[in-house]
């Protein structure tokens, strides 16, 4: 399980959503063997007086953040992050000095999940890849 969060201007935003969707998803079906019909992501359109960042950014600066369940090997996330940067550049056209991701691990008995903790919850994937 991964829900994932986009912070970025609202126009950069609107320009690259569905592309940023596709870029994303496609590393974690790659890198973390994420079933290609689980896709849990919300963008969070942000105002320039609300979005503060480096000026060594360009206006196209996305952060990402990655909640999933704890289990991934340190091979398996530096995957992970190594292809989002790259399929972000080749379907956005995004620079990787513009995009800066987090991933945050909890224990499954953390999450809460169709009326169940996701420990007790049956996946039809594999966490510990």
């Amino acid at each position: 399980m991964s829900q994932i969060k986009i912070y970025a201007l609202r126009e950069t935003i609107e320009l690259h959503r569905d592309h940023l969707s596709k870029a994303i998803h496609q590393a974690l079906v790659t890198a973390l063997k994420y079933p290609e019909e689980k896709k849990f992501q919300r963008f969070i359109a942000l105002e320039p007086q609300n979005f503060i960042y480096p000026t060594d950014r360009s206006d196209a600066y996305i952060i990402i953040e990655i909640s999933m369940f704890e289990g991934r090997t340190k091979e398996a996330k530096k995957a992970l992050i190594k292809k989002l940067f790259e399929n972000i550049n080749d379907l956005c056209g995004i620079g990787s000095n513009d995009v800066e991701i987090t991933i945050f691990e909890t224990p499954k008995e953390n999450w809460g999940i169709r009326g169940k903790n996701a420990d007790e919850l049956q996946l039809n994937y594999k966490v510990n890849v």
